[in-house]
């Protein structure tokens, strides 16, 4: 199934809206001030997502034989260390993968 560049165009333009549209609503929805509700969930969540997604991570390693983790753990280290250090999530999170990455294909393959 081919589709037009007119349909194509359209289809960029209605995304693009709609997405303004949801980042633009918060602005609308909160001139005087965000309620104290949404100040916790924004500091609350963060740390959560990041907590599920270390478990999503680990869930499928294997202790039981080789390499024990060991890779997913050192790294997980090194993020948490990276982290307290420089206080970046970019840096700490770029960091860790690159980590990984190197111990799956380098060191423990």
């Amino acid at each position: 199934m081919s589709i037009s560049p007119g349909y194509a165009f359209l289809m960029v333009v209605v995304m693009s809206v709609v997405i303004m549209g949801q980042r633009a609503t918060p602005f609308f929805l909160f001139t005087k001030g965000t309620p104290k509700a949404i100040d916790y969930i924004g500091q609350a969540l963060p740390p959560a997502v990041m907590a599920m997604l270390i478990i999503y991570c680990l869930k499928n390693v294997s202790l039981t034989s080789f390499p024990f983790g060991l890779p997913e753990f050192l790294s997980i280290a090194f993020v948490g260390i990276v982290h307290l250090w420089k206080h970046n999530n970019l840096i700490s999170i770029l960091g860790g993968t690159i980590l990984y990455m190197f111990l799956i294909q380098v060191v423990f393959s």
